[in-house]
């Protein structure tokens, strides 16, 4: 069984491995310089549905149908799925999972849920409490943006600083098989609520930087390893301009990312400036997870990777009464052995 090093990390002992992916992504996020990579692209972002909630949910439910499908498994074989989304009360997740019997947690950490929702069913697994465990999230621009932002037809502006919240879904098989040539979970470092008292809705990726730097150097100083250690450090939906405060700000700390480090938002819709600062959302880590970095993995391209879904943790209620945003990152290390 794993054990706790430092404050902050789980080192695993099993080390489950993750055997099959799935990604499902909007026509727009397809379309985009990752698009070899992604297993599914709708050719329209209602996906046949009569509402973005709706669509947002039959993604779900076909990354996690898939993912166990490609599996061989039948549901009775999967003990959990553990997951989440943006929408009040999880509704994505609850009507995308209510058609499969699956034993589910629902998370909320808002951006984060992938590498929170990998973190805890890697943790079920490597405790002998279960075989075989799915982690999936998922977003939606459409329902996201009128549920925290304003009506769709309303047209705003949107600001330099702002992100796009990716359409898309992304599911992982978590299990104790441990197939040959499949990466495996090697360490888990759970992240801190942090606030620096930023305020702006429309710069996420300002309000997210302090705790996955937090994260990141926690996760450095309880396994002693540098960032060259690995092949490719990825953070959730920073965009852009996060992306460029966190190495600056790593570096204040000794610890230079710069020659590996990626982040998912910036990578998604690189070169695409109808996005401005570039992807967010739960969506956002899972498809780029679930599809060019554990697809590279399978090539070898990359040995050693640590994952670290960022969130910001805020609701329209609170940004309305003045609250600043407070963030999280979760940061899960995969290995190929």
């Amino acid at each position: 069984m794993g054990k706790r090093i430092g404050n902050q990390t789980i080192q695993m002992d099993l080390k489950p491995s993750i055997e099959f992916t799935t990604s499902v992504v909007g026509p727009k996020e397809g379309a985009g310089p990752l698009s070899e990579y992604f297993d599914i692209i709708l050719t329209d972002d209602t996906n046949g549905q009569d509402s973005f909630e709706k669509a947002e949910s039959s993604m779900m439910n076909r990354a996690i149908v898939e993912t166990i499908s490609k599996a061989q498994l039948e549901d009775k074989e999967v003990n959990y799925i553990f997951g989440g989304d943006l929408l009040n009360q999880l509704t994505a997740s609850h009507f995308a999972i209510r058609d499969i019997d699956i034993p589910f947690f629902g998370l909320y950490g808002a951006c984060s849920t992938m590498t929170e929702s990998l973190s805890l069913a890697s943790l079920m697994v490597e405790a002998g409490f279960a075989v075989n465990a799915i982690a999936t999230t998922s977003s939606h621009f459409s329902s996201s943006e009128r549920q925290f932002r304003f009506p769709l037809e309303y047209g705003a502006q949107r600001k330099v600083t702002s992100q796009w919240t990716v359409t898309g879904s992304g599911a992982m098989l978590v299990s104790n098989k441990k197939t040959k040539g499949k990466p495996v979970v090697t360490f888990i470092t759970t992240g801190k609520v942090k606030d620096y008292d930023i305020t702006d809705v429309n710069n996420m990726g300002a309000a997210m930087v302090p705790a996955a730097v937090d994260t990141l150097k926690a996760h450095f100083e309880d396994t002693g390893k540098n960032p060259s250690d690995y092949d490719l450090i990825a953070t959730g939906d920073l965009g852009s301009v996060g992306g460029d405060l966190m190495v600056k700000l790593m570096k204040e700390y000794g610890y230079d990312i710069s020659k590996n480090y990626i982040d998912c938002g910036d990578q998604i819709f690189i070169k695409d400036n109808t996005v401005c600062a570039g992807g967010s959302g739960c969506g956002c880590s899972a498809v780029v997870d679930c599809g060019y970095i554990y697809k590279e993995m399978l090539k070898k391209k990359f040995k050693k990777v640590l994952l670290m879904s960022t969130g910001a943790l805020m609701s329209t209620t609170s940004s309305l009464q003045g609250e600043s945003i407070p963030g999280i990152a979760h940061a899960v290390a995969l290995e190929m052995e």
